[in-house]
């Protein structure tokens, strides 16, 4: 699963959490709502639960329940959540062109670059809530 479609599903269930506070939702509720699988749901919310966006209710009436206001929810905290890699990455052990001299020049070039904007797109996701997402989409959170 690429990073934008894991981060893509990760708000999708994150809404609909949002959406349906205070009642958990099970994986296969969010699944079917939202119209992604619901094994990805449970890995993703699961890496969520990891680091304290949602909790995870074990039992009948348990399921996926939001810990945090979706205003103190942010794209990059969920990116950070279920990443383990920066969107921007440039594995420097697989250097080619062992011919071309400057080849370690042009890795460290485009390390620094990637790293560059790997800061701007983390420092503008860390600017948009879940909530100001939701708002966009007319989606109406019931968190207090």
């Amino acid at each position: 699963m690429s990073t934008s479609t894991k981060l893509s599903a990760s708000i999708k269930a994150l809404c609909y959490l949002a959406e349906s506070f205070p009642t958990p939702k099970s994986s296969a509720e969010i699944s079917k709502s939202i119209g992604i699988n619901a094994s990805k749901i449970r890995m993703l919310l699961s890496q969520l639960s990891a680091v304290n966006i949602v909790s995870s209710i074990k039992g009948k009436k348990g399921g996926f329940i939001l810990n945090k206001n979706p205003i103190e929810i942010n794209m990059q905290e969920v990116y950070c959540g279920i990443e383990n890699r920066k969107a921007f990455h440039l594995d420097v052990n697989k250097v080619s062109g062992k011919n071309f001299k400057q080849s370690k020049t042009f890795y460290s070039y485009f390390i620094n670059l990637f790293s560059e904007i790997q800061v701007d797109i983390e420092d503008k996701m860390r600017n948009i809530s879940l909530n100001s997402l939701m708002e966009k989409i007319n989606i109406k959170s019931n968190y207090k």
